[in-house]
C-alpha cells in the first residue's frame, strides 16, 4: 500500500497550491520537452535544410498529429476516467480499467499506421504541398507512420500515470526520449544529410524509448498500479469499454478537429509558396511555447476536478481552476510582451531567411488578436474534461475547428482579400468560440449537477 501512495497523488485533501505546483511543475517540464522535440527538428531541419525543409516538417508534422489524435483522445479520456476511479476510491476497478486502455490504444495505432501508409501522397496533394517540399514531406510522414504505435503508447502509459496524480514520472520518460531525438537528429540530419526524413527518424527513436522504459516501469511496479498483466487483463471488459469509448471518442473527435481545422488553414497558406508554409510552420512552433504552461495546467485541473467531483468537494474544484487561470494569464502576459517586441528574434531562433523574417511582425500580430482566449482556455478545457462531459468539448472543438477556423480563415483571408493576413487571423480568432462558452457554462453552475462516470 506504501508503494501505491508513493504512485498515486491524492488532490481532494492538502494544499491544492501545493498540489498544484508539484502536479504542474513536472507536467511544464515534460511539455517544454515535447516542444523541444518539434523545436529541435525544426532549427536542425532550418539550418541544414532550410526553408523548404521547414515546409516539408511543417506539413508533415501536422498530418502526424492528425494520426496521433486517437491517442491523446483515449490518453485524455483514460485519465479522467481513471482519476474519477481514484478520487472514488475504486481501486479494485483499476485493472481491467488499464487493461482495455491498452487493447483499444493498441489496437488504434496499427491501424493508424496503415492508414498513413496508404493515404500519405494524397493527403500531401490535398494540403497544396509545394513541390520543392512534397518528397520530404512523404518521406517525414512514411517514417512516422512507421513508429506511430510507440507514440500511442507513450500518451497511454502517462495518461494512466497522470490519471493517479503521478507526474513527475512521465517528466523522466521524456527527458530520456528528449535526449535521443536531440542525439538523433544532428547525427541523421546533421551528419548523415537525412533531411526531414532523418528528423522524423530522430523523433519516432525517441518515443520508442519513452515508450519501452515507461512500460517496463509500470511491470515493476505492477501492484502500485493495481495492475497485473496477465493475458486475460487486457481482454477489454465490456461496460468499461463502452464507457471509454464514450468518454475518448468525443475527446478524439475534438482534437481531430482542430488538427483538421490547421491542415485546413495551412493549405491555403500553401498556396502562397514556400516561404509563406514556411513561416506558419515557425510561427506556430512559437506559438506552441503557450503549450509549457497552459497544457500543464489544463492537466492539473482536469485530474483535479475529476478527483474533486468524485469526492464532493465543490469548493476545492472552484478553486483549482482559479489558480490555473492566474497562472495562464500571467504566462500569456509575459510571452506576448516578447513576440510583439522581439518578433524577428524570435523567428531567427528557426530560420534565417530574410523573406520569412519579414513577415514575423505581421504573424505576432496575428497572435496577439487570440491571445486573451488561449490564455482562459485552458483551465476551462481542463475543468469539462474533468467532469467528464465529453459530448460539450467536442461540440465547442467542432465549434472552433469547423465553424469558426475553417470559416473564418476562408471569410477574412479569401472573402475579405486580406491573403496571408487573413489566413492567420481566422486561425486566432477561433478560440473564443471555445473559452466563452466554456466560461459561461462554468459561471451557470449547471455541471454541478452532474453524475460520474465511474
Amino acid at each position: 500500500m506504501s508503494e501505491t501512495k508513493a504512485i498515486i497523488n491524492d488532490m481532494t485533501q492538502g494544499n491544492l497550491f501545493k498540489k498544484m505546483i508539484t502536479f504542474a511543475l513536472p507536467v511544464m517540464f515534460a511539455n517544454a520537452l515535447q516542444l523541444c522535440y518539434m523545436m529541435i527538428d525544426m532549427v536542425i531541419v532550418g539550418t541544414f535544410v532550410g526553408s523548404a525543409g521547414l515546409s516539408a516538417i511543417t506539413i508533415g508534422s501536422q498530418v502526424f498529429n492528425l494520426m496521433t489524435t486517437l491517442a491523446m483522445g483515449f490518453s485524455v479520456g483514460g485519465q479522467v476516467y481513471i482519476s474519477q476511479l481514484i478520487g472514488a476510491k475504486e481501486y479494485s476497478r483499476l485493472n481491467h480499467t488499464i487493461g482495455t486502455i491498452f487493447s483499444l490504444v493498441g489496437i488504434m495505432g496499427l491501424l493508424m499506421s496503415l492508414v498513413g501508409f496508404l493515404f500519405s501522397e494524397p493527403i500531401l496533394n490535398l494540403m497544396n504541398t509545394p513541390a520543392e517540399s512534397f518528397a520530404m514531406a512523404k518521406s517525414y510522414m512514411m517514417v512516422c507512420s512507421g513508429g506511430v504505435l510507440f507514440t500511442y503508447g507513450y500518451n497511454m502509459v502517462s495518461a494512466i500515470l497522470r490519471g493517479m496524480g503521478d507526474s513527475k514520472r512521465p517528466l523522466t520518460f521524456i527527458l530520456i526520449s528528449t535526449a535521443v531525438n536531440l542525439t538523433g537528429d544532428l547525427l541523421l540530419v546533421g551528419y548523415f544529410k537525412l533531411g526531414a526524413a532523418g528528423a522524423a527518424w530522430a523523433t519516432i527513436l525517441g518515443q520508442a524509448v519513452s515508450f519501452i522504459i515507461a512500460l517496463i516501469f509500470l511491470i515493476r511496479h505492477k501492484e502500485a498500479f493495481h495492475f497485473d498483466f496477465k493475458r486475460n487483463s487486457f481482454i477489454p471488459e465490456n461496460t468499461t469499454a463502452v464507457q471509454l469509448m464514450k468518454l475518448s471518442i468525443p475527446f478524439a473527435l475534438q482534437n481531430s478537429s482542430i488538427d483538421i481545422s490547421m491542415m485546413f488553414v495551412s493549405a491555403l497558406v500553401n498556396t502562397f509558396g514556400v516561404v509563406a508554409s514556411a513561416t506558419f510552420g515557425v510561427g506556430s512552433r512559437l506559438q506552441s511555447l503557450s503549450f509549457v504552461m497552459s497544457g500543464a495546467i489544463g492537466s492539473f485541473v482536469s485530474s483535479m476536478v475529476g478527483q474533486n467531483i468524485a469526492a464532493k468537494k465543490l469548493d476545492r474544484v472552484n478553486k483549482g481552476i482559479h489558480l490555473g487561470l492566474t497562472c495562464t494569464i500571467g504566462f500569456w502576459a509575459i510571452l506576448l510582451t516578447l513576440f510583439l517586441t522581439f518578433p524577428e528574434a524570435c523567428f531567427r531562433l528557426f530560420v534565417n531567411d530574410p523573406e520569412v523574417l519579414a513577415m514575423a511582425p505581421m504573424f505576432m500580430s496575428c497572435i496577439a488578436v487570440g491571445a486573451p482566449a488561449l490564455a482562459f482556455m485552458s483551465p476551462y478545457n481542463g475543468f469539462i474534461q474533468g467532469i467528464g462531459n465529453s459530448k460539450m468539448s467536442l461540440f465547442f472543438s467542432l465549434l472552433d475547428g469547423f465553424v469558426a477556423r475553417i470559416t473564418l480563415s476562408y471569410l477574412i483571408g479569401i472573402v475579405a482579400g486580406l491573403g496571408l493576413k487573413g489566413f492567420f487571423l481566422g486561425y486566432f480568432i477561433a478560440p473564443y468560440f471555445t473559452t466563452v462558452p466554456a466560461m459561461i457554462y462554468y459561471y451557470s453552475g449547471i455541471w454541478k449537477k452532474r453524475t460520474l462516470l465511474a
